[in-house]
This record gives structure tokens, sequence and C-alpha cells, in this order.
């Protein structure tokens, strides 16, 4: 099963920085910013820094690992993260060289309901889940941190 880092990746101004994909004979859909862990990576933490600088030339700072989401092909993390600067000058990935891939253009759209709502946002999974997070009394932030649960899944008193 392959693993996946994604970014739920906030700016200053509380918008959701996102990648709009664009294929040949598709209709554009958006993801978050992520990509696969590589053998090379020593934590899914070091797996995401680096799939920010590949497709954004960007670093953030980690808030939390607030969904896993697992298909029968891959197991994806979801990290809650604030963006802390970016260039995109600075991107270097693969996928922005590699013929035939389409194009990745960033794009920040409102952290919203309707935001969210207003694009094709893949897995739609994520989608649900961020919407169901920002209609939520206590909203995206107050998340708990995934990685703080204990074994029996409940949250650690610890943090």
């Amino acid at each position: 099963m392959r693993e996946r880092v994604r970014a739920i990746l906030v700016d200053h101004e509380g918008h959701l920085l996102t990648i709009k994909r664009i294929k040949p004979g598709q209709r554009p859909y958006w993801v978050l910013p992520g990509g696969g862990v590589e053998d090379t990576d020593t934590s899914l933490e070091d797996a995401l820094a680096r799939e920010l600088r590949e497709e954004l030339g960007a670093e953030a700072a980690i808030h939390a690992l607030v969904h896993i989401l697992t298909t029968a092909h891959d197991r994806q993390y979801f990290f809650l993260t604030r963006l802390l600067h970016h260039n995109l000058a600075d991107r270097s990935g693969p996928e922005l060289t590699e013929s035939g891939r389409g194009q990745y253009v960033p794009e920040r759209i409102p952290l919203t309901e309707a935001g969210i709502g207003a694009i094709t946002l893949q897995p739609p999974q994520s989608a649900a889940f961020l919407t169901r997070a920002l209609t939520a009394a206590d909203g995206l932030f107050a998340l708990s941190d995934i990685r703080l649960r204990d074994p029996a899944g409940q949250p650690s008193q610890a943090r």
C-alpha cells in the first residue's frame, strides 16, 4: 500500500493553498499539496516538507495530523499546516518537468464551506472532511492531533 502525505496549507490570510491540476482531455480538479512518501524520507513530516518544497517552493509549520484516509490503493495522511513562506521560483518537483503530467497551478481558495464547494477537490473524501471540520463549532485548528492519541485511539492527556 502506497503512503502519501497531504497539507491542509493555510496562508497568513486564512486561505487554503491548493494545486489546480489541468490535464489534456480532462476537467480541471484541485488537490492538496503533497505526494508519495519515498524510501529516503525519514518520517511522514519529512516527506511533507519535501513535497511542499518540490511543488510550491514552500515551508510550513505543522500544527497537527488531523485525518487519515485509507483506500484500496493508498493511505493518505492529512496534516494541518500554516504556510511560513513560499517562492514558486524554487519549485523543483518532477511533476513540473515530466511531459504528459499536465499543469500544476498553485491556487488560493477561501477556507470556507463555500470555497471548498466551489472547486472539485480530490479525493472527494478530503473535501467532505474539510467541510465537516469547517462547520464544526470549534473550527479547523481545534482538531486534535492524531499523533497524540494513545494506543486505544483516545486523545492523549499530554500535548
